[in-house]
């Protein structure tokens, strides 16, 4: 871990990260891909230690209300204590200056700070974000070692229900030959449906896999899951899209089992409704700002 004090928190569309870097050891993790030109080793996170103080100089001067949308690079809830302090103090300086958030992560430390969630969804609107890869608790250890349990991430999405915060699931990545399989997908979504989720992010059955992100696939795949690389290197070569060879029929359940229990599946929708800040009003009920 280290500090960084950066020039700018906000993107050109609203998206926050706080950090670079993780230590979740996800083996499929894009945000490895040397595109992304990280100038320091993925683990060593860095902490932008100046993020509340920009956030709030920002906010307090932006002359139109928007979704703040955090999590899409890095998590916020890394297990490091500073990391941890300036996603508290971010969300609070949302909550003050009247923001909306859509937050995406894998930890259930998440719910330590509900208390604030649920005051951003008094006034505006509060979308919670965390991806499921797996029904099998100890396939999700091998392949998300680090993070909450797919599990614990089911009982983070039924309590946002509870206190009516909005929940979206990321599907994704279907990793060919794992986790491609009708009862896997089956066990998600029975538990999508428990959890009462407002909608479901799918790309497709299958990942994606560019330089950096590779190697360390192919790696863990010869730890995990011997001869499985050989197998993938003679499917799919260097390609960057990977689809399962069952993607048609997944896709075709998927779709019937979202429409039958009125799941939004559309990707479109979905970001637009991500990034569309809505006001309450005195009822209670959210209106376009």
């Amino acid at each position: 871990m280290h500090f960084k004090e950066v020039k700018g928190i906000l993107s050109s569309k609203n998206g926050m990260n706080i950090s670079r870097g993780c230590i979740h050891g996800c083996i499929y993790c894009d945000a490895r891909s040397t595109c992304y030109n990280m100038d320091h080793a993925f683990e060593d996170v860095e902490i932008k230690s100046n993020a509340p103080e920009l956030l709030e100089q920002t906010l307090k001067t932006k002359r139109k209300k928007a979704m703040i949308v955090t999590g899409a690079m890095s998590d916020p809830y890394i297990p490091i204590t500073q990391n941890l302090h300036n996603i508290r103090t971010c969300l609070e300086i949302i909550e003050k200056y009247g923001f909306g958030l859509a937050i995406q992560t894998k930890s259930n430390l998440i719910l330590h700070d509900l208390d604030l969630l649920i005051k951003i969804n008094h006034n505006a609107k509060c979308i919670m974000e965390t991806t499921l890869t797996t029904f099998d608790e100890q396939l999700c250890k091998i392949i998300e070692p680090n993070v909450s349990t797919t599990k614990e991430r089911f009982d983070v999405l039924k309590t946002m229900g509870d206190n009516n915060i909005q929940t979206i699931v990321w599907l994704s990545p279907i990793l060919p030959f794992i986790n491609d399989t009708k009862e896997n997908l089956i066990g998600i979504l029975t538990y999508c449906i428990e959890a009462k989720v407002y909608g479901i992010l799918c790309f497709g059955m299958g990942l994606t896999l560019r330089e950096g992100d590779r190697e360390y696939y192919y790696k863990n795949l010869d730890n995990y899951f011997p001869g499985l690389k050989q197998k993938y290197q003679k499917r799919y070569g260097n390609n960057y899209i990977l689809t399962c060879d069952n993607n048609e029929y997944l896709m075709e359940l998927f779709n019937k089992t979202c429409d039958d229990h009125h799941i939004v599946h559309d990707v479109n929708e979905l970001f637009k409704y991500m990034h569309l800040f809505e006001k309450r009003k005195n009822t209670g009920q959210l209106t376009l700002f």
